[in-house]
């Protein structure tokens, strides 16, 4: 299939009168049409020389990302970096928000103070730091959030692969079941659920009877450490540690994981009662 290529000239106006005397500008339909010749022309080029290409992008990558500003590029490339600080309690203070803010301000002070200098300094960095730098632009622009007023089945689908292809692992990145990250704001199936996948059916069977508020603060005791992570964290393809092999029921680490209420003093394997 050939691409097609259509570029909107601007409205025709007055030709300069011949007699005209002196230097004077260009008409500007002249202007235009000339402009879309070297436009494609200019394309073409790039199109064969990768090199410049990346130079190219990166250029327009950070003059959005660190100038805040498109208008010093040609391309038409438009990096957006949505924040997320009001999606998530605590989220900006979490290990991945803290290492992509150390890793931007020790770009920011790589870079020039101001974008007409931006595209000599890209020149002048070897092709690792170029790369590092694209990689970190690019990072910047991915949004997998899910949201009930913007449905985009194809975009989390991707980020599904990209986690894939990074070794996307949640619990290594430090998210962690609490009760206000996750127990304490699911139905009660869930939560033993949880307890089941990581621990095992027994370890969930000692906290069933709970009510809802001791049962997610036992909970989160349970898979302390577990590496369980609920659904939407989990990296399609990677082993899921605390899933993958349950332990078997009646394991004494889960009974001894219970504070001492829940235990028969007498007999540990068998848990107290709890009225109302």
């Amino acid at each position: 299939m050939r691409s097609t290529t259509t570029i909107t000239a601007a409205e025709p106006s007055a030709e300069v009168p011949e007699e005209a005397e002196g230097q004077t500008p260009l008409p500007e339909r002249l202007m235009t049409e000339l402009t879309a010749h070297r436009t494609l022309a200019l394309r073409e080029a790039l199109g064969n020389d990768w090199d410049t290409a990346f130079l190219a992008v990166l250029h327009a990558f950070c003059l959005r990302l660190f100038y805040r500003s498109a208008a010093d590029t040609c391309l038409e490339i438009e990096a957006k970096s949505a924040g997320f600080g009001t999606q998530a309690p605590g989220l900006n203070d979490t290990a991945s928000a803290k290492a992509i803010d150390v890793r931007h301000e020790a770009w920011v002070k790589q870079l020039p103070a101001t974008s007409s200098e931006l595209w000599d300094a890209l020149v002048g960095f070897d092709t690792d730091t170029r790369a590092a730098l694209f990689a970190h632009c690019a990072a910047l622009t991915i949004n997998a959030l899910h949201e009930t007023w913007n449905r985009r089945p194809g975009a989390l689908a991707h980020a599904d692969r990209l986690a894939q292809a990074v070794g996307l692992d949640m619990a290594a990145a430090g998210w962690v079941p609490t009760v206000e990250t996750y127990l304490g704001r699911v139905p009660k199936a869930r939560i033993l659920e949880a307890v089941r996948e990581a621990k095992g059916e027994h370890a969930a069977q000692l906290i069933d009877h709970l009510k809802k508020p001791e049962m997610a603060q036992e909970a989160e005791r349970l898979l302390a450490g577990t590496g369980w992570l609920p659904e939407p964290l989990r990296t399609p393809g990677l082993p899921d540690e605390a899933a993958a092999v349950p332990p078997a029921d009646g394991d004494a680490d889960a009974i001894t994981a219970l504070p001492a209420f829940l235990v028969d003093a007498e007999n540990p394997a068998v848990p107290q009662a709890i009225a109302g």
